[in-house]
């Protein structure tokens, strides 16, 4: 039996971690200079002449893959999940001759984090053949929500009595006109301002590799942010964050009012700002929904464009967010 197997991965958007590293120069003392990306390396040699540090391009990371077990004639399929958290998966035919997936694709299905049991198996239609099958997948993160409603409120991304401006709310003209950012807030606040966990949750994504920022839509995708997973399936992103400056990590689970990491101004932006949303998984889409924040008496607002934004104290919130 003849048999080839091709597997292509589609990612779709929003569904990379990134890793990005150092690039380390140094003079010794006859003065031959030294390249490395080793951070130990660099530091046994801080006290050489001229240290240099310049961030190298920041490489996407996988963390979701359709891989195969089973006998090579009856191959099984399986996902395994590098995140904290649930992703979906949809896997479908890219090429097919004399094959036929039991059960049958395009299928999409939930994975948890590891390994996910066999999902489906592939066999010829006619044995006496040869055959061969091309295989293509998507995943986005987070389980689907087709109905979802929430009746959490959450507190401000800031600290206790600080307070910062929203320049531009839910529909924004300038960038919150796709389904991903609709219902975004974008709250301007300088470089290195300190940025609070507005619920809590579990950490799926800390990227804080990216170091350009502007308004050139090369930038898009290129935004530090933390998303952390709600108990309800939502997640909360935090976006435009500094370099390196992160403090928390994939699978720390996190509460209501904890330091997170610092604004910044990477990835698509007119100025330094944090950008946060509410997105859940729709139809393999990631979409934002509609929520308040608490104010300083307790209660539930919606976001308005020019209105400043006070923090509030965890202690103040009672029972207001999940």
């Amino acid at each position: 039996m003849k048999i080839s197997l091709f597997i292509f991965v589609l990612l779709s958007l929003c569904s990379l971690n990134a890793v990005g590293k150092k690039l380390y120069k140094f003079q010794d003392e006859q003065g031959i200079f030294h390249f490395t990306d080793n951070p130990a390396e660099a530091a046994r040699n801080k006290d050489q002449q001229k240290l240099e540090v310049r961030q190298l391009k920041v490489a996407p990371k996988q963390l979701v893959w359709l891989l195969q077990s089973g006998e090579e004639r009856h191959p099984q399929y399986y996902i395994r999940n590098d995140y904290a958290g649930p992703v979906e998966v949809e896997i479908n035919f890219s090429e097919r001759d004399n094959v036929k997936a039991t059960p049958e694709l395009p299928g999409r299905f939930v994975v948890e984090p590891g390994k996910s049991d066999t999902l489906f198996q592939i066999n010829a239609l006619n044995e006496q053949e040869s055959w061969r099958l091309a295989l293509k997948y998507r995943y986005i993160i987070g389980s689907p929500l087709s109905h979802y409603s929430s009746k959490a409120s959450y507190l401000p991304p800031i600290a206790p009595n600080a307070a910062f401006q929203i320049s531009q709310a839910f529909g924004g003209s300038f960038s919150h006109n796709d389904e991903q950012n609709k219902y975004a807030v974008d709250i301007m606040m300088p470089v290195g301002t300190p940025v609070y966990a507005s619920r809590s949750g579990i950490v799926l994504e800390a990227e804080d590799d990216f170091y350009n920022g502007g308004t050139n839509k090369v930038y898009t995708s290129e935004a530090n942010n933390i998303r952390i997973l709600h108990d309800d399936g939502s997640m909360a992103i935090y976006a435009h964050l500094e370099l390196e400056k992160a403090q928390v990590h994939p699978g720390m689970a996190v509460a209501a009012g904890q330091l997170i990491g610092y604004s910044g101004n990477t990835g698509f932006s007119t100025g330094p700002h944090l950008h946060f949303a509410v997105q859940i998984n729709q139809g393999m889409e990631l979409v934002s929904v509609p929520f308040t924040f608490i104010d300083q008496q307790g209660q539930a607002v919606e976001p308005k464009v020019h209105v400043w934004l006070k923090g509030i104290a965890p202690s103040r919130m009672g029972n207001a967010v999940e």
